[in-house]
């Protein structure tokens, strides 16, 4: 059977290449463009001698397949060569099986598959923080859930009792906490039938597509996102059941469609950002930026890619783009792998040029440059609005910390069915948005008691408080952030009076999942010291810009102890003194 392969077999290790960036250039500059009749889209090349017939070799071309075979290749370059991540879509439901009707144990598992491959089926196992037990990433396009879907989560959650929980992402993304890899088959069947997936959303592959929240219901949008977003998901993800092709990239993609001014999915720090604009006739197209992303050594900002597309070559540009990611991007250090570093190994032109010839030769728009008269202010989402429909409006209300838990998914799905239209959206931001509000049900919807917890008209500094997982659950986190952050800021939000929002980001570690370099304020975990004790802390970044002209925040301060009584005075001093803020006046009796 199949699945023994993924017994009895240990992890290796492999120090990375710490000149990859060099042998990238070397053999790109060699290599000729894979005509568009030779590119995986036909069927896969025959396998090196003594590759097994499963290894992710499968679909690469052959300088790709050297890269990969190098001896300088990293770690999971080796893992991906032996078998390929996308085996873990059958091996997922087979380790269930044998697990549950005891025909192994959990000892006896593959440690590349438990720790690394199963991350292609979207589950990661957490074993420094909760072993045993899996994190599970969904694939949520636009971030928009119906209330079978919630209602769903909730029950893949509620077993688990306290260790059941899920997260809201800035990939405006669901994160589900405390699967068993026992139940792992039933929760993963269970999102397919109320048509969401978990594949493809670790490892290698494109993360979750971002768009706009308010999308369909946005007086300001150029184009509505939901359809465009699903249908690139079904195309890149064979409809959420994993598509082999796209499962050995040089590393993670991150895409996302802009489709206003505000930028609410954030083009800038997006691998492919697609920013909607208007041509004078009217057409809208689609402005190209490439290569945003953060990590421990390196965090960049896209640049322009210099050429506009049409909306029908949004689904073929994409997949070209992934194509031509996976056949020429480095494959050495494991720091030097994102699409940044192809694009800047081989240039701008020639990158682009080589879409175009996966494309069949296709042609590319000019950049469109849209004047604008006045300097628009980010929308913030939160609270009630008018819709673009007459007489209805959408609440955005403050999930803090994005962490909610079944009952909370329960309650929202009822509150949407019954205010609403029975969806809700989530946001980069990690709240929710309830649509299609009526005038006439506005007032009964505020006193609902979910938002006791969820308010939909937060504190100021509450409202754009975002954080990661930190050390809760994560063993990358070097400090907690979720909880931390939750009483830091309403501490805050008691004590200080501001005449404008102010967002802070909580990371827990360099990784910068929480977004660190796009607050206004940023605490990313490191270490510190308190009266002479190791403990932990955080960097302090100021200065982040999202929407118009973004830019990234820089490094303001180091080594600030995570402890409330050091951390709430600092951030009042900033808050005072670069922010505007003002002390609220003591209550009198």
């Amino acid at each position: 059977m199949q699945s023994r392969q993924c017994l009895n077999r240990k992890a290796s290790g492999a120090r990375p290449c710490a000149n990859s960036r060099s042998l990238t250039a070397r053999v790109l500059a060699t290599a000729a463009p894979v005509a568009p009749s030779a590119t995986p889209a036909s069927a896969p090349l025959p396998l090196p001698d003594g590759v097994g017939e499963h290894s992710g070799l499968k679909h690469l071309p052959e300088a790709a397949r050297t890269r990969a075979l190098d001896k300088k290749a990293n770690k999971f370059e080796k893992v991906k060569v032996e078998k390929c991540g996308s085996r873990a879509w059958n091996d997922v439901f087979e380790l269930s099986s044998l697990l549950k009707e005891g025909k192994t144990k959990w000892e006896d598992l593959n440690l590349d598959d438990v720790d690394i491959r199963l991350k292609w089926a979207g589950l990661f196992h957490r074993g420094k923080r909760t072993p045993g037990k899996f994190m599970m990433r969904l694939k949520v396009p636009n971030g928009e859930l119906t209330a079978a879907q919630l209602r769903f989560l909730a029950s893949s959650i509620a077993p688990y009792g306290a260790d059941g929980c899920a997260d809201i992402t800035t990939r405006a993304n669901i994160q589900l906490r405390g699967v068993t890899m026992e139940d792992s088959e039933t929760v993963i069947k269970g999102l397919w039938d109320v048509g969401l997936t978990s594949f493809q959303s670790g490892m290698d592959s494109v993360r979750n597509l971002t768009g706009n929240p308010i999308a369909g219901v946005d007086p300001h949008e150029l184009v509505d996102t939901r359809p465009l977003l699903r249908d690139m998901e079904a195309m890149l993800f064979n409809n959420g059941k994993g598509r082999e092709e796209f499962a050995n990239l040089p590393r993670k993609l991150n895409i996302c469609i802009s489709s206003t001014r505000d930028d609410f999915p954030h083009t800038h720090i997006n691998d492919v950002g697609y920013e909607a604009v208007a041509k004078p006739n009217g057409e809208v197209v689609y402005n190209v930026v490439v290569g945003g992303y953060f990590s421990i050594k390196r965090n960049i900002m896209s640049i322009p890619l210099g050429c506009s597309i049409t909306q029908d070559q949004l689904m073929p540009f994409t997949e070209a783009l992934l194509r031509v990611f996976r056949d020429h991007g480095p494959r050495g250090d494991r720091q030097q792998t994102r699409l940044m570093w192809l694009v800047e190994a081989v240039g701008v032109d020639k990158f682009r040029q080589l879409l175009s010839e996966y494309m069949g030769g296709a042609t590319f728009g000019e950049p469109v440059h849209v004047h604008h008269d006045q300097p628009w202010e980010r929308r913030n989402l939160l609270g009630v609005h008018r819709q673009r429909q007459a007489g209805l409006n959408w609440v955005g209300a403050c999930v803090p910390a994005g962490r909610l838990h079944a009952a909370d998914f329960e309650e929202i799905a009822a509150v949407a069915e019954k205010y609403g239209d029975g969806t809700v959206r989530i946001t980069c931001e990690e709240n929710v948005i309830f649509t299609n509000v009526p005038d006439a049900k506005l007032e009964a919807m505020k006193a609902e008691p979910l938002f006791q917890r969820f308010p939909i008209f937060p504190g100021v500094l509450l409202s754009g408080m975002v954080s990661c997982t930190g050390n809760q659950f994560c063993g990358f986190g070097l400090a907690e952030t979720k909880a931390k952050a939750v009483k830091v800021v309403e501490a805050l939000d008691a004590q200080l009076e501001l005449s404008r929002p102010v967002r802070i980001h909580f990371t827990g570690c360099p990784n910068s999942c929480g977004q660190a370099q796009v607050g206004d304020i940023g605490l990313m975990g490191a270490p510190a010291k308190h009266e002479g004790k190791a403990v932990e802390g955080y960097k302090i970044f100021l200065g982040g810009k999202i929407g118009e002209n973004p830019a990234l925040a820089t490094e303001f301060a180091q080594g600030v102890p995570a402890i409330e009584s050091v951390l709430v005075p600092r951030l009042k001093e900033i808050l005072i003194s670069e922010f505007g803020a003002k002390e609220r006046a003591t209550a009198t009796a």
